[in-house]
């Protein structure tokens, strides 16, 4: 008679769905909406403060930088002053410096204020990650690290193109305004959230060591960056690059992109937490592979937009998958850690890939960028073998 019960609590501990899950989900969306709907319009906004193209190029670099550095604080934070303070001190932080975009008429101040904003993206995605982690059930963490990816996909798909439609009927400081106004939102839901507690002063004691990365996490993190360094010539170069060779449909790439990014969650944390990441990396990084092949070639709109769905599609599996490997080694107390260690080398492969590709491109044409990119998924896809060949060897 007791089975019944038994078995009622085991699935309600396996749900992934849980009021604390929307909340972050929910933040996790307005937060990135925010973000996203500044991506396009920042640029747009610097030219009107008499900002040129290699200052454009500099204003993405240093925000990346700036949450990169970050994060290793963010990752001890997490563990000694508790989620939820980490999380919405960086909201916080995110808000008033996009609020304070309205008020400024000063590139120096600009600059200034994205090392801020960075500060706050660093602290904030960190906790995120490390929330959602802590509130999904190990079983099914795969699935549920993609579905709450999936938040942030949507606002990717919907973000850019929001904020560039709204500065064509309002002023840049409105925009801004209602960017905070979303970060502001972001911080309601993410007060409902029950967190779990710090780590307790005397437990921490004999850990008094700074260190700045997860160990159990360098693997999969490293097979991240690898890939994520394809994102600065695709998000930088690729308008610029489809305009050379007289290729329309740019616009429909990025959602092309965004669509099957979201497709690709709903089913490869699945994946993921019944097979393991052979089954999902390598389906997920052969299909990046060969998008960027075929960015190398593009010879119509065609082959972009099946690039688009392929990058997409790959993207959307790989980055998950190595998430959620990055904690699942990870002891209890150094989850936050990990996935610091998980998206610092994320903002790294970004900021190393920008910079590298911006002077390929200058030097040897755009096509260049892609061929490269495709050399880079080539690496992480050859590490990952080595790494699973040595797995195995170590278990006979």
């Amino acid at each position: 008679m007791n089975s019944e019960p038994h078995g009622q609590s085991a699935q309600l501990d396996d749900r992934i769905w849980t009021r604390d899950f929307v909340f972050i989900c929910l933040a996790n969306f307005f937060v990135f909406l925010g973000f996203q709907m500044t991506l396009p319009t920042l640029p747009l906004f610097l030219k009107e403060l008499g900002g040129n193209d290699q200052l454009v190029g500099l204003i993405v670099g240093i925000f990346t930088f700036s949450a990169l550095l970050l994060r290793p604080y963010a990752g001890h934070a997490l563990e000694s002053k508790g989620r939820g303070f980490v999380y919405k001190i960086g909201l916080v932080v995110f808000v008033l410096s996009i609020a304070s975009y309205s008020f400024i008429s000063s590139i120096l101040f600009l600059f200034l204020l994205r090392i801020v904003q960075g500060m706050g993206w660093g602290f904030s995605t960190t906790a995120g990650g490390t929330i959602a982690t802590d509130i999904v059930p190990p079983k099914r963490r795969g699935e549920g690290l993609g579905y709450f990816g999936l938040s942030g996909n949507v606002a990717l798909a919907l973000g850019p193109t929001l904020g560039l439609t709204l500065v064509g009927v309002i002023s840049f400081p409105q925009l801004f305004l209602i960017c905070a106004a979303l970060g502001l939102i972001a911080l309601l839901f993410a007060s409902q959230i029950r967190y779990k507690k710090a780590e307790e002063a005397e437990k921490r004691a004999s850990k008094l060591k700074f260190d700045i990365f997860e160990k159990t996490a360098v693997k999969p993190s490293l097979l991240l960056f690898f890939i994520t360094a394809t994102f600065g010539g695709i998000a930088t170069f690729l308008p610029i690059y489809a305009i050379e060779k007289n290729i329309a449909g740019i616009e429909l790439y990025f959602l092309l992109y965004a669509a099957f990014l979201m497709i690709s969650r709903t089913f490869a944390g699945r994946i993921y937490d019944r097979k393991g990441h052979l089954y999902v990396f390598l389906p997920g990084a052969l299909s990046i592979f060969i998008a960027m092949l075929m960015l190398a070639w593009l010879p119509n709109t065609a082959v972009l937009l099946i690039a688009a769905s392929l990058y997409g599609l790959g993207f959307g599996s790989v980055q998950p998958a190595l998430q959620a490997w990055s904690v699942e080694n990870a002891p209890a107390n150094r989850r936050g850690m990990a996935n610091a260690t998980f998206f610092s080398f994320f903002d790294l492969g970004i900021g190393l890939g920008a910079i590298l590709f911006g002077q390929m491109a200058f030097i040897f044409g755009y096509a260049s960028i892609y061929a490269a990119s495709a050399g880079s998924v080539a690496m992480s896809i050859i590490i990952y073998i080595l790494l699973y060949i040595r797995a195995k060897r170590m278990q006979t």
